[in-house]
């Protein structure tokens, strides 16, 4: 009997090592933080490039679609003849200049959608900070253009996180302590997150990603979790080519009280 005993331990042990060996080999999905970022009234046109750049490849989370070319325009190389970003954003819409035109782009996304796309860009202004916002404009107006963003352009650090007005305009977004003024209202979250952009609720919103107005009766509170952390964790049939186009930032910009209230608004929607 002991023999028996011995080979099943055996058996356990094994399967336990290589599922352990399997688990370690799998790469592990992080939210990357937006960082804080901070730049004094002396900024240079250099640092503020450089900034952005970081933004842009990094945590701004901008090369999942515009570094394809294919979701939406590709910012750092030609676009059908026009050249890169800088040398063609002050062409886009009549009486807006570059730094105008970007700054839209970014705040209010479905103002103008460059032809042959679909309006699936969220809002980025309930993402990053002014400061992030005025960096990443000064990167795009570097590729082929010419930068005129200054320190003028950015609000001053202690503005209110709500606060809009001026160039700066938007909010402070970076943080769940600012995420949607730190309200916990099921519909303020989505229209911060920027939800409507992609996804139909209740009649409104984009068709470009999964309707949400029955999300409960297909995903359980812990399946719709899951997808808020980690959105490549699951993806719906029909839908594989807008992978990678949903945040993976929202477990770090909001609260634990707002990703629940989220969660059980949308398991709610049966």
């Amino acid at each position: 009997m002991w023999v028996t005993n011995l080979k099943v331990v055996g058996i356990v042990l094994g399967t336990l090592a290589l599922y352990t060996l399997i688990a370690n080999k799998i790469p592990q999905v992080q939210s990357e933080v937006p960082q804080a970022l901070t730049l004094g009234a002396d900024v240079t046109p250099e640092q503020l490039v450089a900034a952005g750049e970081k933004l842009f490849n990094g945590a701004g989370g901008c090369t999942t679609c515009h570094g394809l070319g294919t979701r939406a325009p590709n910012l750092l190389t030609d676009e059908k003849g026009a050249g890169p970003i800088g040398a063609r954003c002050g062409k886009r819409e009549p009486g807006k200049t570059c730094k105008e035109y970007l700054f839209e782009s970014l705040d209010q996304p479905a103002a103008y959608i460059v032809p042959g796309y679909q309006p699936i860009m969220p809002v980025m202004t309930k993402q990053l900070s002014p400061t992030q916002i005025w960096a990443l404009i000064a990167f795009l107006e570097s590729q082929g253009g010419t930068v005129d963003v200054t320190a003028s352009d950015i609000p001053a650090q202690t503005a209110p996180a709500s606060g809009g007005g001026g160039s700066g305009g938007g909010s402070a977004g970076g943080g769940a302590a600012t995420f949607a003024g730190g309200s916990t209202d099921p519909m303020a979250l989505v229209t911060a997150a920027g939800c409507l952009g992609c996804h139909k609720l209740n009649g409104t919103g984009g068709v470009i990603a999964p309707d949400l107005t029955h999300v409960g009766a297909r995903r359980t509170a812990d399946s719709i979790r899951r997808k808020l952390l980690d959105p490549a964790s699951s993806i719906a049939t029909g839908y594989e080519k807008m992978t990678g186009i949903m945040p993976k930032t929202f477990g770090t910009m909001m609260s634990a009280a707002q990703l629940e209230a989220l969660v059980q608004f949308l398991a709610s929607h049966k």
